[in-house]
């Protein structure tokens, strides 16, 4: 079974540059999207039907802003939207799938990167998101929580750790938060199989970054060690280029 996630920055956008394409040919068996930024009735929901996936769609109260969803070709038992915070849930940040043996989040993490209001709001959502996983796990052991985190966990996964280490999403309380996270039984997959530097799934669009590789690793699938063995396989895919992120994609 193959599951992607992918921040496609706007999916009227993404699919003017041929996501609709990637999909059909990567073919995965359920996709989460962040920052979708739109409502669902601005777009063509046949456009995914056709290729045989439900569709569970999360838009932010805002217009054009944030929002998640899951495609997936399988038909999840429940879809769980939100977290039971409005605060973040008018944001449309959370949408949960409930299978057989597993169940599967997209999440958008807030960025801090707009000034100390925003970022006073992602230390907020990261103790919240925090005590909700170890809520969650406990009915659900079998959990992949993947999406865009807005965090580098550590210096191996930013381009230039030393100019960037005042810089929201690489700040020393956001990657002790994912410390934290991982402690608390979450497994970064990507690194059960890969520990070289310089695979990343975001680059800026100034300054030629993504062709130079001056790129951030911020999204993740990260999986509770009750489905750490079930993982066979955990990668990027920079070829993806719908977006100023890449999709991820773990085989199970």
């Amino acid at each position: 079974m193959k599951v992607v996630s992918y921040n496609v920055n706007g999916i009227r956008a993404a699919l003017t540059k041929g996501f609709a394409d990637w999909l059909k040919a990567t073919d995965p068996d359920i996709i989460g999207l962040q920052e979708i930024k739109a409502e669902e009735n601005q777009i063509d929901r046949s456009i995914f039907e056709d290729m045989g996936y439900h569709i569970y769609w999360y838009p932010a109260a805002k217009k054009g802003y944030s929002g998640v969803a899951i495609l997936s070709k399988i038909k999840p038992n429940q879809v769980e939207y939100g977290m039971s915070f409005p605060l973040y849930d008018d944001e449309g940040r959370i949408i949960r799938a409930d299978f057989d043996g597993f169940s599967f989040i997209s999440a958008y993490f807030p960025s801090g990167t707009t000034g100390d209001i925003r970022q006073d709001f992602k230390y907020r959502f990261l103790d919240d998101i925090f005590g909700y996983t170890q809520d969650l796990v406990k009915g659900y052991p079998n959990l992949i929580l993947s999406g865009d985190y807005n965090i580098c966990h550590k210096a191996i996964d930013i381009h230039n750790p030393v100019s960037n280490k005042n810089s929201s999403g690489f700040l020393p309380e956001e990657r002790a938060w994912m410390d934290k996270f991982t402690e608390s039984g979450f497994v970064d997959t990507f690194r059960l199989y890969n520990q070289d530097p310089h695979h990343y799934t975001w680059w800026s669009y100034r300054a030629g970054s993504r062709s130079k590789n001056l790129g951030w690793r911020i999204d993740y699938h990260m999986a509770t060690s009750h489905m750490k063995e079930k993982v066979k396989r955990s990668i990027i895919l920079p070829e993806a280029h719908h977006s100023d992120h890449c999709p991820i994609m773990i085989e199970l």
